[in-house]
């Protein structure tokens, strides 16, 4: 059963909240995954402090409409899955080492504020160290 208009604005309302204080948006394709394998990557993407959500595209097009992930809204075309985090790096690393060990989970694409990357890019930030790496070296030093 579809949600009513309601329903609908009220979703859009907790998405935008969501990209608000996001510091990255990564979006790919799930189709052929199972739920089990989505249940183990939500389990991952918590404990990275990644929020994960399935929406319908134009709900989520109407959540960034007006935001600096708007850019994003060209990349939403079919099942998707959202990645939303504070920490760009623990988005995509979750999501790219996932989609490492199963095939049926392919990046399409992602964005920071006012810059949209395409799966390379995100494959990219996903390489780099994190926050807490980061900062773990620079106390060593």
């Amino acid at each position: 059963m579809g949600l009513n208009r309601t329903e609908k604005a009220v979703v859009v309302e907790e998405v935008s909240a969501q990209v608000a204080k996001a510091g990255a948006v990564i979006v790919a394709e799930y189709r052929g995954l199972g739920v089990e394998a989505i249940t183990v990557l939500r389990r991952q993407a918590r404990s990275q402090g990644v929020h994960l959500r399935v929406l319908k595209n134009t709900l989520a097009r109407r959540a960034v409409a007006g935001t600096p992930f708007e850019g994003l809204s060209a990349q939403m075309v079919g099942p998707l899955l959202y990645g939303f985090a504070a920490d760009p790096v623990a988005c995509a690393k979750v999501l790219n080492d996932f989609a490492k060990g199963n095939d049926k989970l392919v990046l399409k694409a992602g964005a920071m504020p006012n810059f949209v990357m395409d799966a390379a890019a995100v494959k990219a930030l996903a390489s780099l160290p994190s926050r807490e790496e980061l900062l773990a070296k620079l106390l060593g030093t």
